[in-house]
C-alpha cells in the first residue's frame, strides 16, 4: 500500500538509488498513523532485495527515551561494511525520542558516513531534534493518504477537543504545541471551510465561520510573531 500511496516520494528515492545519488541520511516527517514506518520498510526492502530480518538492516524502534548508548552500539554496527546487499540501512522510527546527547552522538557520522551506508529517521516531531541534524538530512515529507482519509482524521480531532474539558483541553494544547502547527491548523481551516459550506444557511455555518476566523489568526500569530505557542492553542482549543 505504502508504495502505491507516495508515489512522489517513492520515485524520488528511486531515481537516487538508480543514480547512485542516495542520501545517507534521511528524514521521513508527518503527521502520526499514515505509514512513513511502512514506506521506509518497503524501500529499504527493495533496495537491499532482502526480507528485513537481513544483517544489512538495523531497526531502532522504541517507546522510550532512546539513550546515547544505544545510538553508539547503532553507530558501531554501521562501521562494518554491508555483508552481501548492495547497502547497508539503519532505520530509527520515532527518532524525536532521541537524547539531545544521543543526537549529538550522531553527528560525526552525519558528516563522515561509511560508504554504501545510509541512515533513515523517521519522526512526527521534526522539531524535537537538534538543528544542526536537521542540517545534515535530507527531509522527505509524509502527507494522509487521500484529502477523504484527511477530513475524517481532522473531524475526529476536532469531535474530541469539542467534546472535552478544560484540563483536558490545555493536555491537547501541549501536545499540538510539540507537533508542526502549520500542518494541524492548516487541515482545522480546511475542515471548518467544508463543513461551513455543507450546513450552509444553517445558523451552525455563523459558528463555523467564527472558528476560521480565529484559527486563521491563532496561525498567523504563531508563525509570525513571538506569541507562545501553547498559550494560543489554548486560548483557541476553548472556542471549539
Amino acid at each position: 500500500m505504502a508504495k502505491t500511496v507516495y508515489q512522489k516520494q517513492l520515485s524520488f528515492l528511486k531515481r537516487a538509488v538508480e543514480s547512485d545519488k542516495l542520501p545517507h541520511a534521511l528524514l521521513f516527517f508527518g503527521r502520526e498513523n499514515i505509514g512513513k514506518k511502512e514506506f521506509a520498510l518497503d524501500f529499504v526492502k527493495s533496495v537491499i532485495n532482502q526480507e528485513i530480518n537481513h544483517p544489512d538492516f538495523i531497526l531502532l524502534d522504541p517507546e522510550k527515551d532512546i539513550q546515547i548508548a544505544k545510538i553508539r552500539e547503532l553507530i558501531h554496527n554501521l562501521c562494518f561494511k554491508p555483508y552481501s546487499a548492495p547497502k547497508k540501512f539503519a532505520l530509527v522510527n520515532r527518532a524525536h525520542l532521541m537524547t539531545q546527547e544521543s543526537q549529538n552522538c550522531f553527528l560525526k557520522f552525519l558528516e563522515e558516513p561509511p560508504e554504501n551506508t545510509h541512515l533513515i529517521l523517521i519522526t512526527n516531531h521534526p522539531n524535537q531534534l537538534l538543528p544542526t541534524v536537521l542540517s545534515r538530512v535530507q527531509k522527505i515529507r509524509f502527507y494522509l493518504k487521500n484529502i477523504s482519509d484527511q477530513d475524517e482524521k481532522t473531524g475526529l480531532e476536532l469531535k474530541e477537543i469539542a467534546r472535552a474539558d478544560l484540563a483536558s483541553r490545555f493536555k491537547i494544547a501541549k501536545s499540538l504545541s510539540e507537533q508542526n502547527i502549520e500542518d494541524v491548523l492548516n487541515s482545522w481551516i480546511s475542515y471548518f471551510r467544508k463543513e461551513m459550506i455543507s450546513s450552509l444557511p444553517d445558523p451552525k455555518s455563523k459558528k463555523l465561520s467564527f472558528l476560521i476566523r480565529e484559527t486563521e489568526e491563532t496561525k498567523f500569530l504563531i508563525l509570525n510573531t513571538n506569541t507562545n505557542s501553547r498559550l494560543a492553542l489554548e486560548l483557541l482549543l476553548m472556542k471549539i
